[in-house]
């Protein structure tokens, strides 16, 4: 026995946290490193000589690590793999007249031989929910892939020195006053009301312009939805991005419909120049995919390239 392995087995019967049959093992190799033979540390346990010898043995084979459990088998399977495939293979199989999904229990009255216990145990490890249903949409494009590919590779790897934007929209939002609590007013008075009292507004669209890079969200409220509004909406996010640091003022008021001048003004009035790829598509959510019917080497994007001296980005 190793010094290093005596004041590892002294640390054990010191701590407290030690199991007892783990303790009772170090304290009998303890005494069999002092010389005792196998009766007298039997004796002074209070334990079988068989004992003393089994530790022996197991130390002096597998050292410290020997003194922990021995793997066990356990209880012999009941059930085979077969009867696990019968199991998935009986849900892929319509219900009894009367139900409208699969259970532990209809499982197992359908199969015969197999309990709803073990139904619901092969369930659990193919984390499969009977209750729970879920759907989703699949593409039948057959260029689906590339597109996806493009999009994904536009967002990890956006152009140098440009901004990339993910764009979407929320419409007809319901503008709500609710009247909960005491409400203080700015004129010193002080209203109570209840959850279910509210004032109508009408309702509000939501224009959102996510800067995938910095996470920075570009927002604005209308209260239409049209091409004016969301114009508007892009004209201030040009603008932002063009010139970060200087207050926007596109030539718009805050109420679209009631404008007086042109959106997209003439080249010369803009930080940027629009230029379009007809090999891009702009998708719902503001993704932009390749033209199905154009094939181009590379990736493609909607761009707006710099034209004046101050303008040293690209909006993507």
């Amino acid at each position: 026995m190793t010094e290093q392995d005596r004041a590892t087995l002294r640390s054990w019967l010191a701590s407290g946290k030690t199991e007892r049959r783990v303790a009772f093992r170090a304290e009998v190799v303890l005494a069999l490193a002092e010389g005792l033979s196998n009766g007298t540390v039997a004796e002074r346990l209070g334990t079988r000589a068989a004992t003393v010898s089994k530790w022996r043995g197991r130390f002096a084979y597998k050292g410290l690590s020997g003194l922990s459990d021995a793997p066990r088998s356990g209880k012999p399977r009941h059930y085979a793999a077969e009867d696990e495939r019968r199991v998935l293979a009986a849900l892929d199989t319509p219900p009894p007249s009367g139900y409208a999904r699969w259970d532990g229990t209809l499982l197992a009255r359908e199969l015969g031989d197999i309990s709803k216990h073990q139904i619901w145990r092969v369930l659990r490890r193919h984390k499969i929910s009977l209750a729970r249903r879920r759907s989703w949409c699949i593409s039948t494009d057959p260029a689906f892939a590339q597109k996806a590919a493009d999009v994904v590779g536009l967002y990890l790897q956006p152009p140098e020195n440009a901004v990339l934007l993910s764009v979407d929209e929320k419409p007809h939002i319901q503008a709500l006053e609710r009247a909960q609590g005491w409400l203080k007013l700015p004129n010193g008075k002080a209203l109570t009301g209840f959850n279910h009292e509210y004032k109508r507004h009408g309702t509000t669209t939501l224009f959102a312009a996510l800067e995938v890079a910095t996470g920075l969200i570009k927002t604005g409220h209308y209260r239409r939805r049209r091409r004016v509004e969301f114009l508007d909406f892009m004209n201030r996010v040009i603008c932002r991005a063009s010139r970060p640091r200087d207050p926007c003022h596109p030539g718009q008021s805050e109420h679209p419909q009631t404008q007086t001048r042109p959106l997209v003004g003439p080249t010369q009035e803009r930080a940027f120049s629009l230029h379009a790829d007809p090999c891009l598509l702009a998708e719902p959510g503001g993704n932009l995919v390749l033209h199905p019917l154009r094939q181009g080497a590379g990736r493609r994007q909607f761009h707006l390239a710099p034209t004046g001296p101050r303008a040293d980005r690209r909006l993507h």
